[in-house]
Order: structure tokens, then sequence, then C-alpha cells
């Protein structure tokens, strides 16, 4: 199947799976609150990686499906949290009114609070894979959400409001904010697709340089984008006294940066048979997108 056949089908089947993980005995204004974020599309690009690295390694993509949902789940509540007053006190998410906005605060915590631990019985749980790799998924999926990974960098990032940071003080705080969770979707991926040592140290590599290049386009798009498309409000970065790559390198060297990242990232699947395109086609959407 081309790209778009291959993200609408599992785009379809990870929010069919995701529904169905929202047990109908949770308390109801809890699951709402759990479905309507959950539910409220976005790109799945995390989901989508694992699937396609699985497809990357030669093995069927299919097996992938409780640790992609997993991984939304995760990202789910992070952006639940992350929209919060305390936080960076959004708005609108999807080009909808953010969870607290909708709910409450005491319950958008307690969603995102329900989503996290949800995503760890999604994968002990799964009776696709086998007890090895579910522990090995387990334990990245921890490590990566948690203090060490997408929770440090988001305390990170708050302290470096109103603060001028280098250019790798910004990186640190990304590779764990946003490049985590990426990184654990291509980890995920490999561990399900038997990869060897070697392949799994390339498809590493690939993460952590698309994970960067996923950030930088993001500080490029909250200066260039349309809020409409980008379903939040542009600008935000500038209003909360951010530092990001455009702030540190000017508009045209955070392009430069995004392309070089781009590069090493394709670079990095270069051992890889013709099965990586999907991979590729990621990472093309990637930098190429508008929202």
């Amino acid at each position: 199947m081309d790209f778009q056949e291959f993200q609408n089908h599992y785009k379809k089947l990870t929010e069919k799976r995701l529904e169905q993980a929202v047990d109908e005995r949770i308390e109801s204004r809890l699951k709402e609150a759990m479905l309507y974020s959950l539910m409220a599309g976005g790109k799945r690009i995390r989901p989508l990686l694992t699937f396609a690295t699985v497809e990357a390694l030669g093995k069927d993509a299919h097996l992938a499906l409780p640790a992609a949902s997993a991984l939304e789940m995760v990202h789910t509540y992070s952006l639940i949290h992350d929209d919060l007053p305390a936080m960076d006190n959004d708005d609108l998410r999807r080009g909808k009114p953010t969870n607290h906005k909708v709910f409450g605060e005491a319950t958008a915590i307690l969603a995102g609070d329900a989503l996290l631990t949800l995503a760890f019985s999604e994968v002990a749980e799964a009776p696709e894979l086998d007890e090895t790799k579910r522990l090995k998924l387990v334990q990245d999926l921890a490590k990566q959400a948690g203090a060490l990974g997408m929770v440090g960098g988001q305390q990170a990032d708050i302290l470096g409001e109103k603060q001028k940071l280098s250019l790798e003080e910004l990186e640190s705080i990304h590779r764990r904010k946003t490049g985590a969770l990426l990184s654990s979707a291509v980890y995920a991926g490999s561990i399900i697709g038997d990869a060897t040592e070697n392949e799994r140290i390339k498809l590493q590599e690939f993460a952590e340089n698309i994970g960067i290049a996923f950030q930088i386009c993001d500080d490029i798009l909250d200066v260039t984008g349309d809020s409409e498309l980008l379903g939040k409000e542009a600008g935000a970065d500038v209003l909360l006294e951010k530092s990001t790559y455009p702030s540190l390198l000017t508009l045209e060297g955070a392009k430069e940066a995004l392309e070089e990242r781009y590069l090493a990232a394709v670079q990095a699947l270069s051992g890889f048979d013709s099965r990586k395109t999907k991979l590729l086609d990621i990472a093309n959407w990637i930098v190429k997108r508008d929202y």
C-alpha cells in the first residue's frame, strides 16, 4: 500500500483499539473526558512510526497494535496535562477546547492519569506479544515517559521559560520532551520486529534525529503557521518567552537545522532494504507538514 493507504489503515486500526480500551465500567464523566481527548484526531505519528518500523524489519505490522495504542495513550495524557493552566495554559488543542476547558481541571488531571496507567496494561496484557517482549516494552515506555524522559523534559521546559538557553540546553529539553516518545515508538517496533543489535542502533539514530526535526518544525510553525491549521494558537512560544530554534538560530537557521536533521535521519536508514519506505515517508511528512 502507498503511504496514504498505510496512514489511513493504521490510524483507523489504532483509533478502534483506543476506543475499545476505555472500559465501559469507568465512571461516566471520567470516561467521557478520556475519550474526548483520545479520540480528538491528531496525526498519530507515534503509532505510525511503530507500525512502519515493524514493516521495515519484514514482520507483520499488525503485531504492533497494542504498543502503538499505548504510546498514543501516553502522548494524549501528556497533552491534557501540558494544556493545564499550571503548565502551558492553552485553550485549544486539535481545533477543540482543551480538556480542562470542557471538564474542569480536576477531571482533566484524572483523565490524564487514567490514560497513562491504562497504557501500561495495554502492553502488559497484549496477547499478540510474548512475555519477554512485553516486559521490554513496558520498561522502555516507563523510562521514556518518566523523569528521565518526557516528564523530565517538561520540567526543564518550564524552568527554561524566560531564560536564554543555549542550543545544547534546548536540544536536551526536546530530546526528552518530544523525542523520548518518538524514540520509544521506534524502539517498540524494533523489539516487535526482532531487530538485530546493529539494526536497533541505526533505528534509534533515525528516531533521535527525527525527534529533534519534529520539534524544530513545531518551533518554525509556531512562527509561520496558521492557528486554524495547527488546531491551537500560533505564537504561544513568544508569549511564554521560551527559547526556540528560530529564536536561537533565526528562522532561516532553524530551517537549515531541520534539513540537517532530516538528512541524518534518512542516512541512518541507508542499510535497510526497500521496506524502509514508510519510515522515509513519515520522516518526509514530519519535516514538510504545515500543522
